[in-house]
């Protein structure tokens, strides 16, 4: 029996991670977010803290090469993606769930499993003013933070996808939450992983 798993990725500052949340409360799943770097470092031996420097982020080219382990051989940042591909795998396996980020709509598009594919954006504006008061920082700090984050993210997308990760095309849903306020974008998303279901 296939399971149902909602991807989400989304443009920071845009709230995904709070509207992830609160699907996986309001849907009584489970939510994997960082806490699946926890458990790839746990299941291979590799040090938590090169699974935490290379996640979602390719500014540091170091990771282009090899980086030491804590079992005395050399890691590819190509191996820890696959040992992260590999636990948003089993977990999807184990039942329907909540998944942000790290390409998981891209890692399970061949799983089996019903894949509700969710991108969540917001105006710039919007965004700006929630990184500002978030972090208590200037605008144009905010304003660089979100153009270096979102780099990040399409640049890991890119890199492990060969896709555009901001093209609708690899979503079935995009809610912009400049529109909708978050309990607003988890009525709309239960509600098509509802109809999703039976496709």
């Amino acid at each position: 029996m296939s399971n149902m798993i909602i991807t989400i990725s989304r443009s920071y500052g845009s709230g995904g991670r709070v509207i992830g949340r609160m699907l996986s409360e309001n849907l009584k799943i489970p939510y994997y977010d960082r806490n699946l770097i926890y458990l790839a470092s746990n299941r291979t031996g590799i040090d938590l803290k090169y699974f935490a420097k290379y996640d979602e982020d390719m500014k540091r080219k170091i990771f282009d090469d090899i980086i030491p382990s804590e079992r005395n051989k050399y890691v590819s940042k190509d191996e820890i993606f696959m040992r992260q591909a590999e636990v948003i795998k089993d977990v999807a396996d184990e039942g329907d769930c909540v998944i942000v980020g790290r390409c998981a709509n891209h890692i399970l598009k061949n799983s089996g499993h019903k894949i509700l594919r969710v991108f969540i954006y917001a105006n710039e504006i919007d965004c700006i003013e929630t990184i500002m008061n978030k972090l208590s920082i200037s605008k144009s700090e905010a304003v660089k933070t979100i153009s270096e984050i979102n780099k990040h993210r399409a640049d890991y997308y890119f890199y492990h996808t060969e896709n555009d990760w901001t093209s609708a095309k690899n979503y079935d849903i995009c809610i912009n939450t400049s529109v909708y306020a978050p309990k607003q974008a988890v009525k709309l998303i239960i509600e098509c992983s509802k109809i999703f279901r039976t496709i």
